[in-house]
Protein backbone atom coordinates (compact mmCIF):
# COMPACT_ATOMS: atom_id res chain seq x y z
CA UNK A 1 0.00 0.00 0.00
CA UNK A 2 1.03 3.20 -1.13
CA UNK A 3 -0.08 6.06 1.31
CA UNK A 4 2.03 8.72 0.28
CA UNK A 5 -0.04 12.31 0.73
CA UNK A 6 2.32 13.87 -2.18
CA UNK A 7 3.10 17.22 -0.33
CA UNK A 8 0.79 19.95 1.17
CA UNK A 9 -3.10 19.48 0.11
CA UNK A 10 -5.51 22.15 0.47
CA UNK A 11 -8.41 19.80 -0.08
CA UNK A 12 -8.98 16.11 0.71
CA UNK A 13 -9.97 15.23 -2.63
CA UNK A 14 -7.60 13.65 -5.68
CA UNK A 15 -4.88 16.13 -6.87
CA UNK A 16 -3.45 16.94 -10.14
CA UNK A 17 0.16 14.63 -8.98
CA UNK A 18 -2.55 11.82 -7.58
CA UNK A 19 -1.28 8.04 -7.56
CA UNK A 20 -0.46 6.71 -10.98
CA UNK A 21 -1.35 3.52 -12.07
CA UNK A 22 1.94 2.65 -11.99
CA UNK A 23 2.58 3.52 -8.65
CA UNK A 24 -0.81 1.79 -7.65
CA UNK A 25 1.14 -1.66 -9.75
CA UNK A 26 4.13 -1.17 -7.69
CA UNK A 27 2.37 -1.12 -4.85
CA UNK A 28 0.27 -3.82 -5.22
CA UNK A 29 3.43 -5.90 -6.45
CA UNK A 30 5.33 -4.88 -3.30
CA UNK A 31 2.21 -5.98 -1.01
CA UNK A 32 1.57 -9.31 -2.96
CA UNK A 33 5.04 -9.75 -2.81
CA UNK A 34 4.85 -9.94 1.57
CA UNK A 35 1.86 -12.01 1.26
CA UNK A 36 3.27 -14.80 -0.79
CA UNK A 37 6.47 -14.55 0.92
CA UNK A 38 4.64 -15.20 4.61
CA UNK A 39 2.38 -17.62 3.31
CA UNK A 40 4.92 -19.86 1.71
CA UNK A 41 6.99 -19.56 5.35
CA UNK A 42 3.21 -19.85 7.08
CA UNK A 43 3.34 -23.20 5.02
CA UNK A 44 7.22 -24.63 5.72
CA UNK A 45 6.26 -23.89 9.28
CA UNK A 46 3.10 -25.87 9.10
CA UNK A 47 5.00 -28.73 7.57
CA UNK A 48 7.81 -28.74 10.16
CA UNK A 49 5.39 -28.96 12.50
CA UNK A 50 2.76 -31.41 11.37
CA UNK A 51 6.27 -33.77 10.43
CA UNK A 52 7.40 -33.12 14.01
CA UNK A 53 10.59 -32.18 12.67
CA UNK A 54 12.92 -32.73 15.26
CA UNK A 55 15.28 -29.28 15.48
CA UNK A 56 12.05 -27.32 15.74
CA UNK A 57 10.59 -29.83 18.02
CA UNK A 58 13.40 -29.45 20.60
CA UNK A 59 13.70 -25.89 20.24
CA UNK A 60 9.64 -25.41 21.24
CA UNK A 61 10.41 -27.51 24.24
CA UNK A 62 13.82 -26.13 25.54
CA UNK A 63 12.33 -22.90 25.22
CA UNK A 64 8.92 -23.25 27.18
CA UNK A 65 10.50 -26.12 29.54
CA UNK A 66 13.42 -23.43 30.48
CA UNK A 67 11.22 -20.30 30.71
CA UNK A 68 8.46 -22.56 32.96
CA UNK A 69 11.38 -23.47 35.69
CA UNK A 70 11.65 -19.45 35.92
CA UNK A 71 8.02 -18.71 36.02
CA UNK A 72 7.16 -21.21 38.67
CA UNK A 73 10.53 -19.25 40.98
CA UNK A 74 9.67 -15.92 40.21
CA UNK A 75 5.75 -14.85 41.14
CA UNK A 76 6.62 -11.02 40.19
CA UNK A 77 7.65 -11.93 36.87
CA UNK A 78 4.73 -14.25 36.11
CA UNK A 79 1.98 -11.82 37.68
CA UNK A 80 3.61 -9.33 35.21
CA UNK A 81 3.77 -11.36 32.33
CA UNK A 82 -0.25 -12.61 32.35
CA UNK A 83 -0.71 -8.80 33.13
CA UNK A 84 0.98 -7.84 29.72
CA UNK A 85 -0.79 -10.58 27.83
CA UNK A 86 -4.21 -9.39 29.47
CA UNK A 87 -3.49 -6.00 28.15
CA UNK A 88 -2.41 -6.89 24.58
CA UNK A 89 -4.77 -9.57 24.09
CA UNK A 90 -7.23 -10.84 20.93
CA UNK A 91 -10.41 -8.44 22.06
CA UNK A 92 -7.90 -5.47 23.25
CA UNK A 93 -6.37 -5.58 19.53
CA UNK A 94 -9.77 -5.70 17.88
CA UNK A 95 -11.47 -2.94 19.73
CA UNK A 96 -8.10 -0.52 19.08
CA UNK A 97 -8.61 -0.93 15.54
CA UNK A 98 -12.09 -1.08 15.08
CA UNK A 99 -12.15 2.40 16.98
CA UNK A 100 -9.60 3.72 14.36
CA UNK A 101 -11.86 1.97 11.42
CA UNK A 102 -14.52 3.78 13.78
CA UNK A 103 -13.18 7.22 13.01
CA UNK A 104 -11.77 6.76 9.61
CA UNK A 105 -15.54 5.92 8.24
CA UNK A 106 -16.56 9.72 10.03
CA UNK A 107 -14.40 11.68 8.87
CA UNK A 108 -15.55 9.98 5.31
CA UNK A 109 -12.06 7.87 4.67
CA UNK A 110 -14.38 5.31 3.75
CA UNK A 111 -11.96 2.51 1.90
CA UNK A 112 -9.34 2.81 4.63
CA UNK A 113 -11.99 2.16 7.13
CA UNK A 114 -12.85 -0.89 5.33
CA UNK A 115 -9.32 -2.03 5.17
CA UNK A 116 -8.91 -2.20 9.05
CA UNK A 117 -12.19 -3.68 9.40
CA UNK A 118 -11.28 -6.91 6.13
CA UNK A 119 -8.00 -7.17 8.54
CA UNK A 120 -9.78 -7.52 11.90
CA UNK A 121 -12.31 -10.04 10.53
CA UNK A 122 -9.96 -12.15 7.89
CA UNK A 123 -7.70 -12.37 11.08
CA UNK A 124 -10.34 -13.57 13.04
CA UNK A 125 -11.29 -16.23 10.69
CA UNK A 126 -7.90 -17.07 9.51
CA UNK A 127 -6.48 -17.70 13.02
CA UNK A 128 -10.02 -19.48 14.12
CA UNK A 129 -9.80 -21.66 11.26
CA UNK A 130 -6.07 -22.67 11.21
CA UNK A 131 -6.47 -23.51 15.05
CA UNK A 132 -9.09 -25.92 14.20
CA UNK A 133 -7.45 -27.77 11.28
CA UNK A 134 -4.29 -27.93 12.55
CA UNK A 135 -5.48 -28.96 15.88
CA UNK A 136 -2.09 -28.47 17.62
CA UNK A 137 -1.75 -29.17 21.64
CA UNK A 138 -0.65 -26.54 24.10
CA UNK A 139 2.50 -27.63 26.35
CA UNK A 140 1.49 -29.47 29.11
CA UNK A 141 2.44 -28.97 32.76
CA UNK A 142 1.59 -30.61 35.56
CA UNK A 143 1.71 -27.01 37.68
CA UNK A 144 1.25 -24.75 34.80
CA UNK A 145 1.31 -20.98 35.79
CA UNK A 146 -1.45 -19.85 33.20
CA UNK A 147 -3.79 -21.89 30.77
CA UNK A 148 -5.33 -20.89 27.44
CA UNK A 149 -8.48 -22.79 25.73
CA UNK A 150 -8.54 -24.38 22.14
CA UNK A 151 -5.47 -25.37 20.29
CA UNK A 152 -2.42 -24.07 19.72
CA UNK A 153 -1.66 -23.08 16.37
CA UNK A 154 -1.15 -19.90 15.19
CA UNK A 155 -1.23 -17.67 18.33
CA UNK A 156 -4.53 -15.83 18.42
CA UNK A 157 -2.42 -13.49 20.57
CA UNK A 158 0.40 -12.57 18.34
CA UNK A 159 -1.64 -12.93 15.14
CA UNK A 160 -4.38 -9.77 16.81
CA UNK A 161 -1.26 -7.75 18.14
CA UNK A 162 0.39 -7.57 14.84
CA UNK A 163 -2.48 -6.80 12.20
CA UNK A 164 -3.23 -4.12 14.54
CA UNK A 165 0.16 -2.62 15.20
CA UNK A 166 0.39 -2.87 11.11
CA UNK A 167 -2.37 -1.65 10.26
CA UNK A 168 -1.58 1.38 12.85
CA UNK A 169 1.59 2.09 11.34
CA UNK A 170 0.53 2.19 8.39
CA UNK A 171 -2.14 4.45 9.02
CA UNK A 172 0.42 6.89 10.47
CA UNK A 173 2.79 6.70 8.09
CA UNK A 174 2.02 9.01 5.83
CA UNK A 175 1.27 11.77 8.66
CA UNK A 176 4.25 11.75 10.09
CA UNK A 177 7.88 12.63 9.67
CA UNK A 178 10.95 10.70 9.88
CA UNK A 179 10.92 10.78 13.37
CA UNK A 180 7.70 9.87 13.92
CA UNK A 181 7.94 6.91 11.69
CA UNK A 182 10.94 5.51 13.53
CA UNK A 183 8.97 5.73 17.09
CA UNK A 184 6.05 4.39 15.24
CA UNK A 185 7.70 1.31 13.95
CA UNK A 186 9.95 0.44 17.55
CA UNK A 187 6.21 0.79 19.28
CA UNK A 188 4.88 -1.17 17.24
CA UNK A 189 7.83 -3.66 16.62
CA UNK A 190 8.18 -3.63 20.91
CA UNK A 191 4.76 -4.34 21.58
CA UNK A 192 4.28 -7.30 18.71
CA UNK A 193 7.11 -8.53 20.35
CA UNK A 194 6.31 -8.61 24.04
CA UNK A 195 2.71 -9.48 23.30
CA UNK A 196 4.80 -12.88 21.47
CA UNK A 197 6.93 -13.57 24.19
CA UNK A 198 4.75 -13.37 27.06
CA UNK A 199 2.61 -16.06 25.22
CA UNK A 200 5.89 -18.44 26.02
CA UNK A 201 6.94 -17.39 28.66
CA UNK A 202 3.82 -18.22 30.46
CA UNK A 203 4.02 -21.64 28.49
CA UNK A 204 0.33 -21.18 26.76
CA UNK A 205 2.27 -21.93 23.33
CA UNK A 206 5.34 -22.88 21.39
CA UNK A 207 7.90 -20.63 20.14
CA UNK A 208 6.47 -22.19 16.39
CA UNK A 209 3.16 -20.95 17.71
CA UNK A 210 3.96 -17.55 17.85
CA UNK A 211 6.32 -17.70 14.79
CA UNK A 212 3.19 -18.44 12.74
CA UNK A 213 0.80 -16.18 14.10
CA UNK A 214 3.53 -13.37 13.09
CA UNK A 215 3.88 -14.85 9.54
CA UNK A 216 -0.46 -15.02 9.30
CA UNK A 217 -0.85 -11.32 10.38
CA UNK A 218 1.78 -10.46 7.44
CA UNK A 219 -0.42 -12.41 5.05
CA UNK A 220 -3.41 -11.13 6.13
CA UNK A 221 -2.46 -7.30 5.82
CA UNK A 222 -0.68 -8.20 2.36
CA UNK A 223 -3.19 -9.94 0.98
CA UNK A 224 -6.64 -7.33 2.07
CA UNK A 225 -3.93 -4.36 0.55
CA UNK A 226 -3.56 -6.01 -2.40
CA UNK A 227 -7.54 -6.93 -2.94
CA UNK A 228 -7.99 -3.24 -2.08
CA UNK A 229 -5.61 -2.27 -4.41
CA UNK A 230 -7.63 -4.12 -7.73
CA UNK A 231 -10.75 -3.27 -6.31
CA UNK A 232 -10.42 0.91 -6.10
CA UNK A 233 -6.68 1.49 -7.65
CA UNK A 234 -5.46 4.41 -5.47
CA UNK A 235 -8.13 4.92 -2.81
CA UNK A 236 -5.98 4.19 0.19
CA UNK A 237 -3.66 6.77 -0.95
CA UNK A 238 -6.56 9.56 -1.73
CA UNK A 239 -8.12 8.27 1.84
CA UNK A 240 -4.71 9.00 3.34
CA UNK A 241 -4.15 12.15 2.03
CA UNK A 242 -8.29 12.86 3.23
CA UNK A 243 -6.83 11.73 7.00
CA UNK A 244 -3.59 14.08 6.11
CA UNK A 245 -6.30 16.91 5.48
CA UNK A 246 -8.96 16.37 8.43
CA UNK A 247 -5.77 16.01 10.96
CA UNK A 248 -3.69 18.91 10.26
CA UNK A 249 -4.17 21.99 12.36
CA UNK A 250 -6.25 24.69 10.65
CA UNK A 251 -3.42 27.34 10.58
CA UNK A 252 -1.13 24.71 9.14
CA UNK A 253 -3.86 24.45 6.23
CA UNK A 254 -4.33 28.23 6.04
CA UNK A 255 -0.68 28.43 5.24
CA UNK A 256 -0.68 25.81 2.94
CA UNK A 257 -3.36 27.97 1.01
CA UNK A 258 -1.79 30.54 0.87
CA UNK A 259 1.57 28.75 -0.17
CA UNK A 260 -0.63 27.50 -3.33
CA UNK A 261 -2.05 30.53 -4.41
CA UNK A 262 -0.81 32.10 -7.60
CA UNK A 263 1.89 35.16 -8.18
CA UNK A 264 -0.63 36.60 -9.64
CA UNK A 265 -3.09 37.14 -6.65
CA UNK A 266 -0.49 38.09 -4.15
CA UNK A 267 0.54 40.57 -6.72
CA UNK A 268 -3.45 42.05 -7.31
CA UNK A 269 -3.56 41.60 -3.18
CA UNK A 270 -0.82 44.09 -3.36
CA UNK A 271 -1.66 46.44 -5.83
CA UNK A 272 -5.36 46.56 -3.72
CA UNK A 273 -3.70 47.44 -0.62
Amino acid sequence: MHLSTNGPRTDPGPAPGAESALTVRRSTVRYAAVALACAALLGLLLGLVETRWGPLAGLDRSWVDALHRFARGHTAWTASMQTLTDIGGPLTMRVLLGLAATWLWAIGARTLAGWAVAQLLLAWLVGTAGKALVGRSRPFFIDPVSTAPDASFPSGHALASAVTCAALVLLVWPQANRAGRVAACVAAGLAVLAVGWTRIALGVHWPSDVLAGWLTAGLVVGAVTVATEIWRPGALARDARRVDWRTRPRVQRVLAAEDDRPDGDEDSDSDGR
